[in-house]
């Protein structure tokens, strides 16, 4: 059950360090090909926005069927348990949330850097005639 949780936070870690990238100052040329390089990449990519929405229906579902230990019948290692449990489903989420939410990130820097491209070659054109 872990290993779904370590491949997502490598991607997490590998979006944040694409997202330092692509907002870093880097001359036109460097940056429109850095640009292009990610931009490929985003099309196979976008399977992580479905891999962590499934990632939270399924932490959502084990939240609503969750056997709660909140009585006096509870030990303390039933109680503890229970709440460490409940820790790692809120960083599972904040997780998941960040994945889908930093891959939107690099989508908007991308179309934004695109959309430069094509309004810089637009007045080069105007200017040129």
């Amino acid at each position: 059950m872990a290993l779904q949780w370590l491949i997502l936070s490598y991607v997490v870690a590998a979006e944040v360090v694409i997202a330092v990238i692509l907002t870093l100052p880097y001359p036109m040329l460097l940056k429109k090909r850095i640009v292009s390089l990610v931009s490929l990449i985003l099309q196979p990519a976008a399977s992580i926005v479905a891999f962590a929405g499934f990632q939270l229906l399924d932490l959502y579902w084990k939240n609503e069927h969750r056997l709660m230990c909140s009585s006096e019948v509870c030990t303390a290692t039933e109680r503890d348990r229970y709440e460490k449990s409940i820790y790692k489903a809120q960083r599972n989420v904040v997780l998941c949330a960040a994945g889908i939410l930093l891959y939107w990130c690099i989508f908007r820097i991308c179309k934004y850097n695109k959309d430069l491209d094509y309004l810089e070659e637009l007045e080069k054109r105007c200017k040129a005639e």
